[in-house]
């Protein structure tokens, strides 16, 4: 027997969830990461002086990927098509590179080594009794939740409704309805056919 396709607003309605499901994942991937690069990532002593660093110090990379990410949910809706599936895989390798950041900062003291030589005003200072926090690991998890936002784009992204289509204005769409297809009159309506998926070259 021949498997019956799922109705279009089946279809219309896994597809709203998986756009929302990407969203959800984006801004709490790149919320958990933001949140902790500005929390303590190590600590610990020089000279009996308390010193710590931030996951900032620790490493920019976290940080500066989870803003290419939710810059990415947004351009999500611009693009059609191809551009889905490249969004989609920019979005993958920012998770995967807080990710991994994240990872290497578990155990990274450098960064307190240099605010110890800081406070003390020598080169080449040790901080001593040294410990990291959960914090990275929070990082982590963020950047993994964001590469899940990007592997779910490239799998399911090309189905979900871009802006051009979607924030038309009503009289627009009404006008573009009781048009032939082939009609374009101008230049800005060529756009908006084109944008439409129609084929303005065919009467």
């Amino acid at each position: 027997m021949t498997a019956t396709p799922p109705p279009a607003a089946d279809r219309s309605a896994a597809d709203r969830r998986s756009l929302v499901l990407m969203l959800l994942l984006t801004v709490g991937g790149a919320t958990l990461v933001l949140w902790a690069v500005g929390r303590t990532w190590s600590e610990g002593q020089i000279k009996g002086l308390p010193v710590t660093a931030p996951g900032s110090e620790v490493s920019g990379l976290p940080q500066a990927m989870a803003l290419v990410g939710l810059a990415s949910a947004v351009a999500i809706f611009a693009v059609r098509g191809v551009g889905r599936y490249l969004v989609g895989a920019l979005v993958t390798l920012a998770g995967l590179g807080a990710a991994i950041a994240a990872a290497l900062g578990t155990s990274d003291s450098a960064a307190l080594d240099s605010e110890a030589a800081k406070k003390l005003g020598l080169l080449g200072t040790t901080a001593e009794h040294v410990s990291h926090t959960a914090w990275p690991w929070v990082a982590l998890v963020g950047g993994l939740l964001l590469a899940a936002a990007g592997v779910l784009t490239v799998l399911r992204g090309r189905a979900w409704p871009s802006m051009g289509s979607r924030y038309d204005a009503p009289e627009a769409k009404s006008a573009a309805k009781a048009k032939p297809a082939g009609v374009a009159n101008s230049p800005a309506e060529l756009w908006k056919a084109l944008d439409r998926g129609e084929d303005p070259t065919v009467v």
